[in-house]
């Protein structure tokens, strides 16, 4: 009997399909895993730009993550955009009762305008009940600084801050570094185990990054229940990300930041070779 391991995103909807569950069910699907959703926004949204955000009630919220975890029984979570603080405690108390084995966090926290998501109330609240909670939070340059109280300008306060919020939460901290200066784009890896691991490309300039680091934290989900170690779950999802940023580049969907293309033909053709073998 074929296996596709169940991962559950946590996250809000984009109506346009770049990021959030759209962009979440697209990666996980291409990497063979099945996806279910807990849809904690809705926001209306396009390549422009974010408009209106409306928060799901807690309730259907719990509901819909029982239903999931109850029935399919997912190996990993991945949790996106939270910007209530009843949804955070909704989503911590169904982490404690059901205990996944791993759990992503992308802390979508900053707009790509650098304006701030989230009040500092839900902030905070996501720092006290559940970031100790999760396997690894994967913030990037913006995140990092709203959560340790300070800006991050290079390479060194990248591994100091992982290292300190490592320490702080006993979890595992990629900080990703793609806003740095420079022609390499290097995330930065210090896992609960006190182990550091430095991952460097070049960047690829393209005008479809919307939703990369829903796809990113998507695919490191995916990898990790199917087996891969931590290390090893994030070099392949970076890998996959980087086919479809290459595939996305000269998409015309929209008239703003587009999206990657989720479905570049390599993976299509990985899936098809494995589908044959087994």
């Amino acid at each position: 009997m074929k296996h596709h391991p169940v991962i559950l995103s946590i996250a809000g909807s984009d109506c346009s399909g770049g990021a959030g569950i759209q962009a979440d069910i697209k990666a996980i699907s291409a990497l063979g895993g099945y996806a279910a959703s807990a849809i904690t926004a809705i926001t209306v949204q396009n390549t422009l730009g974010v408009h209106t955000v409306q928060a799901m009630s807690p309730e259907i919220v719990r509901g819909q993550i029982e239903a999931v975890m109850e029935d399919l029984q997912p190996v990993a979570l991945k949790i996106g955009m939270i910007n209530d603080i009843q949804i955070v405690r909704v989503i911590s108390d169904c982490i404690r009762k059901y205990t996944p084995q791993y759990i992503v966090y992308d802390p979508v926290m900053v707009s790509t305008s650098r304006q701030k998501l989230m009040t500092d109330e839900a902030i905070e609240e996501i720092k006290k009940e559940l970031l100790p909670l999760v396997t690894l939070a994967t913030p990037n340059l913006d995140e990092t600084a709203v959560l340790i109280g300070n800006p991050i300008h290079n390479i060194q306060e990248m591994q100091e801050a992982a290292k300190l919020l490592t320490e702080h939460y006993h979890i595992s901290i990629l900080v990703k570094g793609g806003h740095l200066e420079g022609d390499l784009m290097s995330d930065f890896l210090y896992t609960s185990e006190s182990a550091s691991y430095i991952y460097k490309e070049k960047k690829i300039e393209s005008n479809n990054l919307h939703g990369t680091g829903c796809t990113l934290s998507s695919a490191i989900a995916t990898y990790l229940a199917k087996g891969y170690p931590l290390h090893e779950s994030i070099r392949h999802a970076k890998a996959y990300v980087t086919q479809a940023i290459l595939a996305g580049k000269e998409l015309h969907i929209g008239h703003g930041n587009g999206p990657l293309w989720h479905f570049p033909d390599s993976v299509a053709q990985m899936c098809t070779i494995c589908a044959v073998v087994s």
